[in-house]
């Protein structure tokens, strides 16, 4: 068994799940799993845990991540992408130099609404089976960041930006907003997940059987556990402390200890503070844990996972 974490390019028509299934078959492991759902029609960096490291997942859906958008102005759908039903047709587009405005002015939404045609849940149900049935219930609006956003062609009917975004942030929903500002409607056309943190698609690898990347190709390419989480606060522990957490005893750890992230990154709005990743004294990840809230210092901290 490996505890790695995979970098995959998704391809344009697989589920999130399709991937996790693949590798699967792939790798003969069967404790896979992802971080970030991608919809079917996008493409772009999927963050795949094997073995252990699914342990990891939580902390790595914390990361913002990047994009590659293009809009389609002059249209807005049920679905607010491609894949949906048009409900707004407009014949006059804006001049490049106002999408570009309303493009930079997407950086201030500090609120989002989740789109009907989403896996958000309401009391209880999934909005898009709401949805399917000719549903729309009320939907409140949750704390989104956008990072930073840039236009890369502003130039109608179709325009292309960059942004990076908190957990939980729609692009589809971006790109709904940003036609609605223009008065003239919009939906996603494609996007790209081109970062997720420190990690880039550049590095992933394609998971579909033409692409001829076998076991043996994902592995050497695969990243450790240790190296998975440069945003995670840090501690070395010792021999004794070692031993102890092995058995699932957290050991008290002067907060003095505790060095800060090698690459930290902003954490998503509302989120509580991201774990502190435990060293084995070799530098090897070994757990996850968290200061309990308001404890003295020097208090035990509470394990999250244990990786070992």
């Amino acid at each position: 068994m490996a505890d790695l974490l995979h970098l995959v390019d998704k391809p344009e028509g697989w589920t999130s799940h399709d991937v996790v299934a693949r590798l699967r078959g792939l790798l003969g492991e069967r404790r896979i799993g992802h971080a970030g759902t991608l919809d079917p029609f996008a493409t772009g960096l999927l963050l795949v845990a094997e073995g252990r490291a699914t342990g990891l997942l939580g902390c790595l859906s914390l990361l913002p991540k990047r994009y590659r958008a293009r809009a389609r102005l002059g249209v807005a759908t049920d679905t607010q992408d491609r894949t949906g039903a048009p409900v707004r047709v407009s014949q006059e587009l804006p001049c490049p130099r106002r999408v570009e405005e309303a493009i930079t002015a997407l950086a201030s939404l500090t609120l989002q609404r989740p789109p009907l045609y989403s896996a958000v849940k309401v009391r209880g149900e999934r909005l898009y089976r709401a949805a399917r049935r000719g549903e729309a219930p009320e939907r409140e609006e949750r704390p989104i960041q956008v990072y930073d956003v840039t236009p890369v062609d502003p130039n109608p009917p179709e325009v292309v930006f960059d942004v990076c975004v908190s957990r939980g942030t729609y692009v589809r929903t971006l790109a709904h907003d940003l036609g609605e500002s223009l008065g003239c409607g919009a939906h996603l056309v494609s996007l790209r997940r081109t970062e997720s943190g420190p990690f880039r698609v550049e590095d992933a690898l394609e998971p579909d059987a033409t692409s001829g990347h076998d076991a043996a190709a994902f592995r050497a390419r695969a990243i450790a556990p240790h190296d998975a989480v440069p945003h995670l606060a840090r501690v070395t522990l010792t021999d004794e402390e070692a031993a102890r957490v092995r058995h699932g005893h957290a050991p008290p750890v002067d907060p003095a200890r505790i060095a800060p992230a090698p690459r930290p990154y902003p954490l998503p709005p509302d989120e509580p503070p991201a774990p502190i990743a435990l060293l084995a004294p070799s530098g090897a990840l070994f757990a996850l844990a968290e200061a309990p809230g308001s404890a003295p210092a020097g208090a035990p901290l509470r394990l999250v996972r244990v990786l070992v």
